[in-house]
């Protein structure tokens, strides 16, 4: 009798502390990006992402077509950053871009931080993401110019994000990233503060296989956008997950890599055929 008591307990207790059990979800998006934007997924404690990106010329329009191989002569951004997982929701990077608008030789830097994962119990991800970035190139010597540079603080930018993500399926996923970057130097008739409001999405197509998509819709002071000719950044690619790394291949009209470029600074039209092809490759190692 005793032991028929004592199983009962432990097939009581079992089935409680199972009921509390929280189930949270993983692989939201397959990598750390979506094409331009971050995403909700974070590197593991101890884990290195080498990654390197390359955005070629237009593909079409006045400076694409046969004469440059569809933009593949021509390099619009150049991109190679290492990333490293502090814990499990804390990882940091560091960036080198070529540059593809007004600021070139980019140094970009970030913390990035899970508040919250999704879960039986949260319907939500939410990670914040901070970037910092300096450009180290010449001062221009014409002092209309957005590159002339009085002092260091002119040299810096910054991007502040909240993403917020949900794993609808084992095949579909979305994010909202609202986005606030701010330019302490520009040129005449831009905005040194922009918001933008993002979307991005992945459609798991096998295994193997994934659809990514993002668009921003940026809020450009009166004026801004038709003076300077600028444009919301759209893009969409095919990434394939091997394991250990992430083979990305996408087409966006944005040149640049980083929030501080493609946020404020995307002139291109793809009604134009202002578009271009893109890759990224990313490694992941456990240390």
């Amino acid at each position: 009798m005793k032991k028929l008591l004592l199983l009962a307990l432990i097939f009581y207790t079992t089935t409680v502390f199972s009921q509390d059990e929280i189930e949270y979800t993983y692989n939201t998006f397959n990598s750390s990006r979506v094409i331009n934007s971050h995403s909700t997924e974070m590197l593991e404690k101890r884990t290195m992402d080498f990654r390197i990106g390359h955005r070629f010329g237009d593909i079409a329009g006045a400076i694409g077509g046969p004469g440059t191989l569809f933009g593949i002569d021509n390099s619009a951004d150049i991109s190679i950053g290492l990333e490293y997982g502090i814990t499990n929701n804390l990882n940091f990077g560091i960036t080198r871009m070529k540059g593809a608008g007004p600021y070139r030789q980019l140094y970009e830097g970030f913390l990035k931080y899970k508040i919250l994962a999704q879960s039986s119990k949260t319907p939500l991800s939410l990670v914040g993401l901070i970037k910092y970035n300096v450009t180290s190139m010449k001062a221009s010597t014409d002092k209309t110019s957005p590159t002339a540079f009085p002092d260091f603080v002119s040299r810096t930018s910054g991007s502040y994000q909240l993403m917020l993500a949900r794993k609808f399926s084992e095949r579909f996923s979305m994010q909202l990233v609202p986005t606030f970057v701010h330019r302490n130097y520009v040129g005449f008739n831009d905005q040194n503060s922009t918001l933008a409001i993002g979307a991005g999405a992945r459609f798991q197509i096998s295994k193997l296989i994934g659809v990514i998509g993002e668009y921003h819709y940026i809020f450009f002071e009166e004026g801004v956008q038709d003076n300077l000719g600028l444009t919301n950044p759209i893009a969409l690619g095919v990434e394939f997950d091997t394991g250990g790394h992430i083979f990305q291949l996408n087409f966006t009209n944005s040149r640049g890599f980083g929030e501080a470029q493609y946020i404020p600074s995307t002139s291109s039209s793809v009604a134009d055929g202002e578009f271009r092809f893109g890759f990224t490759i990313a490694r992941i190692f456990k240390l």
